[in-house]
Parts: C-alpha cells; structure tokens; sequence
C-alpha cells in the first residue's frame, strides 16, 4: 500500500531521495552531470510529493513554476528497487492534480535521451514530445515534453 504525501523541499524524506536521484544521474550523465544539475537544486520549492510504500520513503517528485499557468516537473525519482509498481505514475497524477488545483493549465518537463524508461513514462501518461525550451534549447540529449491539464 501507498500514500502520497504533499510537502516542500525541507522534507528530509525528499532530501534523502534526491540524494539518491543525484548519484544515480551522476553515474547516467557522466561529463554532463555537472550542466544538467545547475538546474536542479531543490531550495525554496514549494510543492514536493513524497510517495510511501508500507510507511517507507519510496519515490519523490516536484513541480515549481515555469511560467505564469505553466508548472515544470521536477526531480522524479522511484529508485530502481521500487520501480515496476506504478509508484512514479502515482507520484506525477498528483503532481499533475495539484498543479490543476492551483490553477496551471499545463506541466512541461525535461529528460534526457538516455532514460528510456523515464520517456515511457511520461508518454504512458499522456505527455506529448515539443520543442527543448529555457536552457535544454541546444542541448541534443535533453528531451522536453508537456501535458495540458484538465481543469
């Protein structure tokens, strides 16, 4: 059983898997962690959802805004032993209702090429490929997606 939990980046349950979330891209990214990861410092974000698997931290993600009416997804971690339990699509449906109970109309995300599980995902959950925007814009590997939300 799990529980979806609403919190912000003071979360110690949510520092600690994006520590892991962190050395898991170091080891993806290689010479590129280090570009990727200026973007993704987790001060001040005020809308985290801490996912819990029989009472124990087990995936995480956030949305901070992009632009007015546009929510960004952000650090979306399930660490490998958790994964194949729909935990992650758990976590962005609440990243995606909130973003909607606070009036966005839609949520934009990147990923990289190399995460092909990361891209399945998304596309399961009805994100649809655009254009790389902000600083992905002439980075090959990043891959953008957005999903306008029902309101």
């Amino acid at each position: 059983m799990f529980t979806c939990t609403r919190t912000d980046s003071t979360n110690t349950d949510f520092k600690m898997l994006v520590n892991q979330l962190d050395r898991y891209l170091m080891g993806i990214n290689g010479d590129d962690h280090d570009f990727f990861d200026q973007f993704n410092k987790i001060d001040n974000i005020r809308h985290v959802v801490v996912l819990y698997l029989d009472g124990q931290p087990a995936g995480c993600g956030a949305i901070k805004e992009y632009e007015p009416g546009v929510m960004e997804v952000k650090r979306m971690f399930v660490p490998p032993a958790a994964r194949g339990k729909g935990l992650a699509t758990a976590i962005l449906k609440e990243l995606e209702v909130w973003a909607a109970e606070l009036g966005y109309e839609k949520c934009i995300l990147e990923t990289g090429d190399i995460m092909p599980d990361a891209i399945a995902l998304y596309k399961k959950n009805g994100y649809r490929s655009i254009p790389n925007y902000g600083q992905y814009v002439d980075v090959a590997s990043s891959v953008c997606f957005e999903k306008h939300l029902a309101g």
